[in-house]
């Protein structure tokens, strides 16, 4: 059955599919998300994990420990080496959290607040959202 949502590696060898309306949805500046991206943040939102489904291909996991000092699997396509997704995260359990540039349409998906914005680099300008200079409570 086709999902709602679909996303795929940068090859399309994993791809995935979701049927969920993301609502927690966050850029995120935290030094793990510079580092896993390689980029001054991460965009990602978060999905119930028995909605998510890895369609084709089989992802690649890293297990890490965040700064938080919870483990967590970031998926990533073993061909390409293309980050996908996030499971088996300690701090939320139940839940993936993929990564809004994986969709192959992102369109109405935006972020809905801005954390961890005490690590932003100063080059970068706050979005008109909620800002959380650390993790959300």
């Amino acid at each position: 059955m086709e999902k709602k949502h679909t996303g795929q590696c940068a090859c399309g060898n994993v791809q995935f599919g979701f049927d969920g309306d993301p609502d927690f949805i966050a850029d995120c500046y935290c030094k793990d998300c510079q580092k896993a991206g390689g980029g001054a943040m991460a965009t990602f939102f978060a999905i119930p994990a028995d909605d998510f489904t890895v369609t084709s291909g089989k992802p690649r996991a890293f297990h890490y420990t965040a700064n938080s000092g919870n483990g967590l699997d970031r998926n990533f396509c073993p061909e390409c080496g293309a980050r996908l997704f996030t499971s088996n995260l300690e701090g939320f359990p139940g839940m993936v959290f993929v990564t809004i540039g994986s969709l192959d349409n992102a369109a109405g998906i935006a972020p809905k607040l801005e954390m961890f914005t005490s690590r932003r680099l100063p080059w970068l300008h706050a979005l008109d959202l909620p800002q959380f200079p650390q993790m959300p409570s």
